[in-house]
């Protein structure tokens, strides 16, 4: 056999091996194919387990928070009441009064002075008045028997009446003279934290002057503006008197250690805003450790506000699809089928469904990221807790976060123990 024959009789041997092999291979990757295939067949074929409730009607706490602007409506303005020389200030701005504390001194000599001669003018009007009087009575026993005039008897008479009547006059000028005199100390209306003073010492103030502010912080008020479904279900609640609503009142951005108010709602408004389709509100707190101020935007929140007879699901259970906001929803072969529904108040980890949903559906409560139309589902009951169950996925996603941490870890110290094996 020559070289040409031989080359030829081996190439057709070694392509006959090479044919073989390849056979073998895609025998080998057909038959791990159909394994994973009828694997991952089997697997969804097993149902997944999720957390199912039962609608039914329910009352649920709100407890809704709205903005508000606090205010004081005993913040009183101190004016000055007669004009003078504003002579002396008695108190430090900023600090706390009491009413009928001595804030300001107004030239009280001028008004003494005044209060003196109204004195002094009611006596004499005193002293006329008797010898008026005197004058009259003598007159009448001399028109009795006939010494005197008629005419000069009735003069007498109505002389001795107008100096009566000056006495009542002068008795109204030194009250009003007393008025003034009083009106040169000026003290503190009501009971609060004093302002800085509008007026220096030294300065002529005239009757209207305004002096300094005072604001009591021992009590605030704070109004807000409740949407009209609120003040429905607050006014309805109101009336029924064993309804336990109070109000809560917390300053945004506040340090966690201050201590947040409580209060009651004072007054609730009955009309509603047509711009704002909003009904006026104003709760009263007690403020004793003089935390917050009039003016100081804050929130205020109802706590006991209730939605009656409503259909709920934990928030968790509402994803956003294509449509809209929807839930899954199980049908009598536990399969799932995704349900549109318009969403109403938030109410903590509920949220109230007002549309699309009806007494008796079952709605999965689980983390829904695991969950997609036409699954095979194993239910179990949901326990009640949406706090609970809301919280899971945030647990998990901050393990999972963990964990991943730890692996970048991991994997960055090994590079660099291979990168420093490698430089030795």
């Amino acid at each position: 056999m020559n070289f040409r024959q031989m080359q030829g009789h081996y190439g057709h041997r070694w392509l006959w091996v090479l044919v073989m092999v390849l056979l073998l291979l895609a025998g080998n990757s057909s038959a791990q194919d159909q394994d994973k295939s009828s694997s991952d067949h089997d697997e969804q074929k097993s149902p997944t387990p999720a957390a199912v409730m039962s609608m039914q009607r329910r009352d649920i706490k709100l407890d809704k928070s709205y903005p508000a602007k606090l205010r004081n409506n005993r913040t009183a303005t101190v004016i000055a009441r007669v004009r003078g020389l504003l002579e002396s200030q008695h108190f430090r701005p900023g600090e706390q009064v009491d009413k009928g504390d001595s804030l300001y001194t107004i030239e009280p000599d001028v008004y003494q002075a005044t209060v003196n001669e109204r004195k002094a003018n009611l006596k004499s009007a005193k002293a006329k008045a008797k010898q008026s009087q005197q004058n009259a009575e003598r007159a009448k026993k001399l028109l009795q028997k006939n010494a005197t005039s008629e005419q000069n008897a009735e003069k007498k008479i109505a002389q001795s009446r107008v100096d009566k009547a000056a006495i009542a006059q002068a008795k109204a000028a030194l009250a009003s003279a007393k008025i003034d005199l009083d009106y040169t100390h000026v003290t503190a209306p009501v009971t609060g934290q004093i302002g800085l003073s509008q007026v220096n010492v030294g300065n002529v103030v005239d009757s209207g002057t305004t002096l300094v502010t005072i604001t009591p912080l021992v009590t605030l008020e704070a109004r807000f503006e409740l949407p009209l479904a609120d003040a429905f279900e607050l006014r309805r609640q109101r009336q029924n008197h064993n309804a336990d609503i109070t109000a809560l009142l917390q300053l945004p951005n506040l340090d966690r250690g201050a201590t947040a108010l409580k209060g009651n709602i004072d007054f609730l408004g009955s009309s509603v805003n047509r711009e704002t389709s909003t009904v006026d509100a104003e709760a009263v707190f007690d403020n004793n450790n003089h935390l917050y101020l009039p003016g100081q935007f804050v929130r205020v929140q109802l706590k006991g506000l209730k939605r009656y007879n409503v259909l709920a699901v934990p928030e968790i259970a509402v994803t956003q699809g294509l449509m809209g906001p929807r839930v899954f929803t199980l049908d009598q072969d536990n399969v799932t089928h995704a349900t549109n529904v318009t969403l109403g108040a938030e109410a903590g980890p509920w949220v109230i469904i007002s549309d699309g949903l009806e007494t008796g559906d079952r709605v999965i409560v689980s983390d829904p990221g695991a969950i997609d139309a036409g699954m095979q589902i194993k239910p179990h009951e949901f326990n009640g807790n949406a706090q609970e169950i809301s919280a899971q996925p945030k647990q998990h996603a901050s393990e999972q976060s963990g964990q991943s941490d730890n692996n970048d870890a991991a994997d960055s110290a090994a590079n660099n123990n291979t990168q420093a094996s490698g430089d030795q």
